[in-house]
């Protein structure tokens, strides 16, 4: 095993921290995805902040996870990179 991945486990063996990393993970991972596409695309921060009609530090507090997002935000970042929001339950 790696470092980080001794460490994750370590962190993730504490409850508490693991009900915090539970409850968080939709949100990264959404994150995750929409940064991902936005680079498979070749798009620039500046390039989605200025579709979106907004600043370049907007869509970095995003990517950085320091803003907790409007799902009107999230649909309008896909739509400006040509995809579509999908939401769905699992148990």
């Amino acid at each position: 095993m790696s470092k980080w991945e001794d460490l994750e486990k370590e962190l993730l063996s504490n409850p508490k921290v693991k009900k915090e990393y539970d409850r968080l993970a939709p949100r990264y991972a959404v994150i995750s995805t929409l940064l991902a596409a936005r680079m498979k695309k070749g798009m620039t921060q500046k390039d989605i902040a200025k579709k979106l009609g907004t600043k370049q530090s907007a869509i970095a507090r995003f990517e950085s996870g320091n803003i907790n997002p409007s799902l009107e935000f999230l649909q309008k970042i896909a739509r400006v990179m040509g995809y579509k929001l999908n939401i769905r339950l699992s148990r």
